[in-house]
């Protein structure tokens, strides 16, 4: 273990209350969504008339796309405007009693006044990162907040479009990550919507910034003026053959490493490499790497593709994480793509010699970890943008419907229920934590447990 490993080791995520806190997007720096938790049920009821294992909901905005935390005692979650408030629509973090639902705080960001840099009617996407006593969040003005948990006080924030000449498109949607005394991001910055061409390729595309203050430690501007779209990923960490790595998924379809302290270039993926080119030399697709990397061992496991592009051939890979510089000709273990794997923007889960992986037109498939062969293929019936969850032998997957399908997380199929949660549909991503299964729908958000 290197010196540099030890130190982020023991700073990382210092101050969580509990071990079974889910304080990040997939709950640690890896991203691999498995929760440490047990006895979660795997049927339901939401209803007003017969509720069955409802713990709380509680009242969120108008329009929820990201997933919710837990960590010390409280919930936090990016939402929207009320339904009933008068004002015009804004981004709201939204900060509640992690026992009963109770709404301890929120935080208001207004709506962007310049049409050139619009930042949609998505309210705040970014999924929160809780470290100690701070919560980290993009705001759907571009800025990377940092707020003290106990009241919402900020702290200090950093104006990415000011600041950094950082331009995005539509939304800022990307899940800080903290480790050490660091905060890692994807900055956002894109193609302009109605141009399709990037203006300030210069301007970064990566960032890690002090914790504590807020100023930048590095920042790196690999997929310039290549920037497809949009960029609306998020980093993930892994300790590969004892060297730590933050892994960046970039809007070009190249997947970037990185040396965590330094920002020294690790490898590089291009995650578009088995696409052909159209015939003037184009993309084939726009499909990029959106959802965040997951590290398990010395290997990465991605998914390709793009919210909104349409449906068509995606790609699942395996990457060698140990090797170093422009590694798509080497670093691919396995890849499974065309009529088996559609496009994606969800995180795949990898446990016990599997991996789960959902696509966005609905499909959940379980693949051999070792081989990419598939294994099983399960419908949903609705589109996917969130990512599954495993928790203690069960797989919880959410469709855009608001429909929950729980399987057992094993080589077999086998469907455990079918649960209609919300009346107000979601993409979201369940998550569990101490005992209690949360989900989000556009509306509201549940929190599911045995015995309530």
């Amino acid at each position: 273990m290197t010196r540099l490993h030890s130190a982020l080791c023991g700073l990382l995520l210092i101050g969580a209350a509990r071990a079974d806190d889910w304080p990040m997007l997939g709950g640690r720096p890896d991203r691999n969504m498995v929760a440490r938790e047990s006895g979660l049920p795997a049927v339901w009821d939401t209803s007003d008339k017969a509720p069955k294992h409802v713990k709380w909901i509680a009242p969120l905005g108008r329009t929820t796309w990201g997933a919710p935390v837990v960590a010390g005692g409280r919930v936090f979650i990016g939402t929207d405007s009320d339904a009933d408030t008068p004002t015009e629509q804004r981004g709201v973090l939204k900060c509640f009693a992690e026992a009963d639902g109770k709404l301890l705080w929120s935080a208001t960001h207004e709506k962007l006044k310049n049409p050139a840099e619009d930042d949609g009617s998505l309210g705040i996407c970014s999924t929160p990162c809780v470290a100690a006593d701070r919560v980290y969040y993009v705001s759907n003005r571009a800025e990377l907040v940092c707020r003290d948990v106990a009241d919402g006080r900020l702290v200090w924030l950093l104006d990415m479009r000011e600041k950094l000449g950082v331009a995005p498109n539509q939304a800022s949607s990307s899940s800080p990550l903290v480790v050490g005394d660091l905060v890692f991001v994807v900055t956002g910055h894109a193609a302009d919507y109605k141009t399709g061409k990037v203006k300030n390729p210069a301007a970064p595309s990566f960032l890690a910034v002090h914790r504590q203050t807020g100023v930048v430690a590095w920042q790196d501007a690999s997929p310039g003026a290549k920037i497809l779209t949009g960029q609306w990923g998020s980093p993930g960490y892994g300790v590969v053959a004892g060297v730590p790595q933050v892994a960046f998924p970039g809007g070009d379809g190249w997947l970037y490493s990185f040396e965590p302290a330094t920002g020294r270039l690790l490898w590089k993926f291009n995650g578009k490499a088995h696409e052909k080119p159209s015939a003037d030399g184009e993309p084939a697709t726009v499909f990029q790497f959106v959802a965040a990397p997951v590290f398990v061992g010395d290997r990465v496991y991605v998914a390709i593709g793009e919210p909104e592009a349409g449906t068509g051939p995606g790609a699942l890979r395996c990457i060698d994480a140990r090797q170093r510089g422009d590694v798509t000709a080497t670093a691919e273990i396995w890849r499974v793509d065309g009529e088996q794997f559609s496009d994606s923007i969800s995180m795949p889960v990898v446990h016990d010699g599997l991996v789960f992986a959902a696509d966005a037109p609905g499909f959940v498939s379980c693949f051999d970890a070792a081989t990419g062969a598939r294994l099983w293929q399960a419908d949903t019936k609705s589109n996917i943008w969130g990512s599954p969850l495993l928790v203690d032998g069960k797989l919880y997957v959410q469709g855009g419907e608001g429909n929950v399908l729980v399987l057992a997380a094993a080589r077999e199929k086998k469907i455990l229920a079918t649960n209609m949660t919300m009346n107000d549909g979601g993409h979201g991503t369940p998550i569990a934590a101490n005992g209690v299964l949360y989900l989000t729908g556009q509306k509201r958000l549940y929190a599911i447990a045995v015995g309530k």
